[in-house]
C-alpha cells in the first residue's frame, strides 16, 4: 500500500485536528493509500509538546525550512493566520510540495490570485479546507440538487453562524483584527464553508448587495487594557446567481454574533417541484419538500452516510471530527485519482471566486449599492 507523508505548518487547533484525523486513518474501510503525519512546525515550542505523543512524527521544529527541506514530507497542511497565507503557501509550492490550504486562501483577492498563479506555474496539487459539506446532510443536499427533482430553482440560502463574540469580555485575538484576518473580516473566516456547495454547483454570484456590521469594536487585550476590534462581525449578502439562464436570488449569511448559535452551518435550496434544507444545529435531520396535492416538508433522520466508508455503523451520528476526516479523505482521493464522483475539496479556482464575492461585498457596503462581480 502506498504511503503519503504529511507535514503541518501551524501546530495550533486545526493542526491538532489534522493530526487526530491522520492518527485514526485506519477507521476508513478499504482506503487504498496510507496517510501518515511525519513532521510539524510551529514557532511556539509549547505547541509542539502536544505532538510528542504521536509515534509517526520524525521531525518537530520551529524552523519551517527544516520541514520543507525534508524528503519525508509529500504534502504540507498550513494553518496560519490569513496574513501569512500568501507567503507560506508560496514557500510550500516552491519547495516542490503539494498543499492542503486553510481558508480563506489569502488575506484578500490579490493574495488569492498570486497563490493561484503560483499553483499554475508549479503544477502542484492544491485544495482548500471546507469540512462542513461533508456532513451527511450536506451530501444529501448535493444529491438532490443534481437529481433534478427540485424542478426550477426558486432561491438558495446558505449561512454559517456563531455566537462566539456575544461575550463582550472575550479577549481579542488575531481573527478580530483586520491586519491579521483581512478587511473581509468574518467573510474570510466563515465564507468558504457556505460558498463550497454553491460554487461546485456552478452558482457563482454575478451581483451582490452587502450589509456588513461592526458591532463589538473593542475587546480586552488580556493584559488589563483594551484593543480595537476592527473586523466585520456579521455579513449578510444578497446575491444573484444564474441557473439555466435565469437570475435566481441567493442569500449568504456569515455571523459571529448570532444569538444562540454555537456553530451552525446551513443550506437551503427551494424549487418548483421540491426543496431541501439542512443545518448542523440539528445534525441528524434532513428536510425534504415535495409538491403534491398537499405540499409536504418531510423530516428524515440521517445516520452515518459519509462519502468514504468507515468502521462506524450506518445508524450512528457523525460529528465534526468525522467530517474533518472525510474532507481529508477527499483531498487524498482526488490527489491519487480515485475520488470517483464524490465531493472534492475547494479548488484554487473556487477559492479565488469566493474572494471575488467578498471583495464585491466590501465595495457594495461602501457604496450602499449592488456590485457586479466579474
Amino acid at each position: 500500500m502506498k504511503t503519503i507523508n504529511v507535514g503541518i505548518i501551524g501546530g495550533g487547533l486545526m493542526g491538532r485536528e489534522v493530526a487526530s484525523a491522520l492518527g485514526r486513518w485506519f477507521v476508513l474501510n478499504d482506503y487504498p493509500v496510507k496517510v501518515v503525519l511525519k513532521a510539524v512546525c510551529d514557532i511556539n515550542e509549547e505547541a509542539l509538546k502536544w505532538y510528542e505523543q504521536i509515534p509517526t512524527i520524525d521531525l518537530l521544529t520551529t524552523e519551517y525550512k527544516a520541514l520543507l527541506n525534508s524528503p519525508n514530507v509529500d504534502v504540507v497542511y498550513v494553518a496560519l493566520p490569513h496574513h501569512l497565507h500568501e507567503e507560506y503557501y508560496l514557500k510550500v509550492l516552491e519547495a516542490g510540495k503539494d498543499l492542503f490550504a486553510e481558508k480563506p486562501f489569502g488575506i484578500d483577492l490579490e493574495a488569492a490570485e498570486i497563490i493561484k498563479n503560483k499553483i499554475d506555474a508549479t503544477g502542484r496539487f492544491v485544495r482548500c479546507s471546507s469540512e462542513m459539506p461533508y456532513f451527511p446532510g450536506g451530501q444529501r443536499v448535493i444529491k438532490e440538487i443534481l437529481s433534478g427533482r427540485l424542478g426550477k430553482i426558486i432561491e438558495v440560502k446558505a449561512g454559517f453562524c456563531h455566537s462566539s463574540d456575544m461575550d463582550p469580555l472575550k479577549p481579542i485575538n488575531w481573527k478580530r483584527q483586520s491586519k491579521f484576518c483581512g478587511a473581509i473580516g468574518v467573510m474570510g473566516d466563515l465564507g468558504m464553508h457556505i460558498m463550497h456547495i454553491p460554487l461546485r454547483m456552478g452558482w457563482k454570484p454575478s451581483r451582490v448587495y452587502a450589509q456588513l456590521q461592526k458591532i463589538v469594536t473593542k475587546r480586552s487585550d488580556g493584559k488589563g487594557g483594551w484593543s480595537e476590534c476592527d473586523t466585520w462581525n456579521n455579513a449578510h449578502l444578497s446575491s444573484t446567481i444564474s441557473i439555466e439562464g435565469e437570475d435566481v436570488p441567493m442569500m449568504l449569511e456569515m455571523k459571529r454574533l448570532a444569538p444562540g448559535e454555537t456553530n451552525s452551518w446551513y443550506i437551503e435550496v427551494l424549487g418548483t417541484e421540491g426543496g431541501v434544507k439542512y443545518s448542523t444545529k440539528d445534525t441528524k435531520v434532513f428536510w425534504k419538500f415535495t409538491r403534491e396535492k398537499e405540499q409536504v416538508w418531510q423530516r428524515v433522520d440521517l445516520g452515518f452516510q459519509v462519502p468514504f466508508s468507515t468502521i462506524t455503523g450506518g445508524i450512528f451520528e457523525p460529528g465534526f471530527t468525522d467530517c474533518f476526516m472525510q474532507m481529508l479523505a477527499a483531498y487524498f482521493a482526488e490527489r491519487e485519482g480515485f475520488l470517483d464522483g464524490r465531493l472534492g475539496c475547494v479548488t484554487p479556482e473556487e477559492a479565488v471566486m469566493s474572494h471575488q464575492v467578498f471583495a464585491a461585498a466590501l465595495a457594495s457596503h461602501k457604496t450602499k449599492a449592488a456590485v457586479v462581480i466579474p
